[in-house]
């Protein structure tokens, strides 16, 4: 089930929308589910993100794109980091979901199959090239330590795995 954020201002949604992830360009940061609230407040656009792991280098970069979106927009704006509640992959929204796979990133599976896969071995992701579930891990971690590196058997392509976050 995908968290809904709080006091989302339709106005401020449609900016931020427009705002990439760095790590995953394809991506919104609305798609991510890492903005918490966007409100108006006096004038001052309010926002707050909460990063996708503890330390994840991308939240400085993500919050002067948000500020620079929003001065282009007109708006003054603070944009402030909150850790709790703990960003979790479920926020991600469906179509952020499809847009990891057709970038070539499989979407992050449940919690209980995601264990059988980084921990058992079980050959449940889907590769993103041709669709087979006929993969294995390379890496526990790929491009960043929210992904695991994979590579299917049957056409051979490596890609990347988004991790379950809980």
């Amino acid at each position: 089930m995908v968290a809904t954020a709080q006091n989302i201002d339709e106005r401020l949604s449609l900016i931020l929308e427009k705002v990439s992830d760095p790590e995953i360009p394809v991506l919104s940061i609305m798609d991510m589910g890492v903005v918490r609230s966007a409100i108006i407040e006096e004038g001052i656009a309010l926002i707050q993100i909460t990063p996708t792991y503890s330390g994840c280098p991308a939240m400085d970069v993500i919050g002067d794109d948000i500020k620079k979106a929003l001065f282009e927009a007109n708006y003054k704006s603070e944009v402030e980091l909150i850790l709790a509640p703990a960003w979790t992959t479920d926020w991600i929204t469906p179509k952020g979901r499809r847009m990891l796979e057709e970038y070539g990133i499989a979407a992050p599976l449940d919690e209980e199959a995601d264990k059988s896969v980084l921990l058992g071995g079980k050959q449940l992701v889907k590769c993103t090239n041709c669709g087979s579930k006929n993969t294995r891990m390379v890496s526990q971690f790929g491009s960043t330590a929210c992904k695991a590196q994979f590579q299917c058997n049957e056409c051979l392509e490596p890609f990347d795995y988004f991790k379950c976050l809980k």
